[in-house]
């Protein structure tokens, strides 16, 4: 399987390069030639264990990897999860929670990056190179990469997250690890700001190719593939227990990766009817799919930060289907939106996807969704979770079970928790030992210059 750009001005490269080149040389993401069918593998693959799905799915994205090879990668990647299962299920008043915070970091992102770092070291070594990873965070993106870079050979790690808007947990999980490969920077923007610095530099490709960069940011397909995996897996547990033939699945969103990841495996084949999209106030996505505007707005703070974000770096991956895979056509739509904060693909008021359907939950409704779970069902959610929660209760069907992803464990979002139930029920021990850890972090100014020299100055 090769990959190419959505911008179309890449030659294809096989699975291993398109690992360490994260971004495409022409400003595109990176998308595999084709998306494979597995209607007819379903049955077979239903029961399997979790490590033995992914080794089916990824197989057929990675087959440059020798199969060995790629087996032992998975099996280490997910022997750091708290959970058999790796991403159980658990029904809570008739909604399927995808339980994906069992990993190292309790969030979602742990199990596309566990298997990311070390596919990262496996090519490194083999090619006898180095590589410096640049990080764009909302929170829990930089502590799932800094755990899964850590002390590797090779690698240098540099996460930018946005001063002051990641919750304290989300920010001593990362400036709390002090190894020397790890690099800690505070800027001071928005998410967005970050993702531009880290576009921008990933476009000096003189900067590039001399310090050699590489990104673990939902940019890098490898991260998508990863990720794929679990909506088999849940679709599977789901069907299995209530012998439906079809799934819902409701995925919290930001920058679009993770429902990007349920887009591929409802086109590979997986019977998901409908991927429900739900935003918190930050709503650029949301409407998109149920009005056609596409424009962008200021960043609000949330209780949800990690969906803080207007600019979806996914987002174009998506486009490129949705455009009818014509990389001239979304090269001129992302010029345009990069001019004009706005892009025009339909008539105001036309839904945009048969598949994707969309809505958005406030504060209000997060906090009271966390508050009912609890009191009514002794379950704790977090506020990333309570979005997709509300916004999945629009749209039930009598015959087909709504998944919801829990993108991260409650005590990650502690204050939420109070301000929700009135009561400090959310903890975890590997939380809660980070309370009196020395931190190491660098406040810069929202610059790619200012992030540039800083990187320039700690590679030697």
């Amino acid at each position: 399987m090769n990959y190419i750009s959505t911008r179309g001005g890449m030659t294809a490269v096989p699975f291993q390069d398109a690992v360490l080149t994260g971004l495409a040389r022409d400003g595109g993401l990176l998308l595999p030639e084709h998306i494979p069918s597995v209607a007819d593998r379903l049955a077979a693959w239903r029961s399997l264990a979790y490590n033995d799905l992914a080794f089916e799915i990824m197989r057929l994205f990675a087959d440059d990897l020798p199969e060995a090879d790629l087996r032992d990668i998975i099996d280490r990647s997910y022997a750091t999860f708290r959970h058999p299962d790796v991403t159980p299920t658990r029904c809570v008043d008739g909604i399927h929670v995808v339980e994906l915070f069992h990993g190292p970091t309790l969030a979602f992102k742990d199990v596309a990056l566990q298997f990311l770092g070390n596919c990262f070291e496996y090519v490194l070594q083999r090619r006898g190179c180095q590589l410096n990873i640049l990080v764009a965070t909302s929170g829990d993106t930089g502590s799932a990469a800094i755990c899964g870079l850590r002390g590797r050979r090779g690698l240098r790690i540099f996460v930018m997250h946005p001063h002051c808007r990641v919750s304290p947990t989300q920010e001593r999980q990362m400036t709390s690890v002090l190894d020397d490969n790890v690099f800690n920077i505070a800027v001071d923007g928005t998410f967005d700001d970050c993702q531009r610095i880290m576009k921008t530099l990933f476009a000096d490709l003189a900067f590039k190719d001399r310090y050699e960069l590489g990104t673990v940011n939902s940019i890098n397909w490898a991260r998508v593939l990863a990720q794929i995996v679990y909506y088999f897996f849940a679709t599977f547990q789901v069907m299995r227990l209530t012998g439906a033939k079809r799934v819902q699945v409701a995925v919290p969103t930001g920058n679009f990766g993770d429902i990007f990841a349920g887009y591929v495996a409802q086109r590979m084949g997986l019977p998901i009817s409908r991927l429900v999209l739900a935003t918190n106030e930050n709503d650029i996505l949301a409407r998109f799919f149920t009005t056609g505007d596409y424009s962008q707005g200021a960043v609000h703070a949330t209780i949800s930060p990690s969906m803080d974000i207007q600019v979806a770096s996914n987002f174009e991956r998506y486009l490129y289907y949705h455009v009818g895979e014509d990389p001239v056509r979304l090269s001129a739509l992302m010029k345009s939106f990069a001019a004009n904060g706005r892009l025009d693909l339909a008539p105001k008021g036309s839904r945009m996807d048969d598949v994707i359907v969309a809505g958005t939950a406030n504060t209000a409704h997060t906090l009271e969704t966390i508050r009912e779970f609890q009191a009514q069902h002794g379950y704790l959610v977090d506020p990333h979770t309570a979005v997709g929660i509300h916004v999945a209760r629009e749209f039930l069907r009598p015959d087909e079970p709504m998944l919801c992803l829990a993108t991260a464990h409650p005590a990650k979002f502690s204050q939420a928790i109070v301000d929700a139930t009135g009561k400090d029920l959310a903890h975890h021990p590997i939380l809660d030992a980070l309370a009196n850890l020395p931190t190491r972090c660098t406040r810069l100014p929202a610059d790619a210059a200012a992030v540039r020299d800083f990187m320039v100055k700690h590679i030697p």
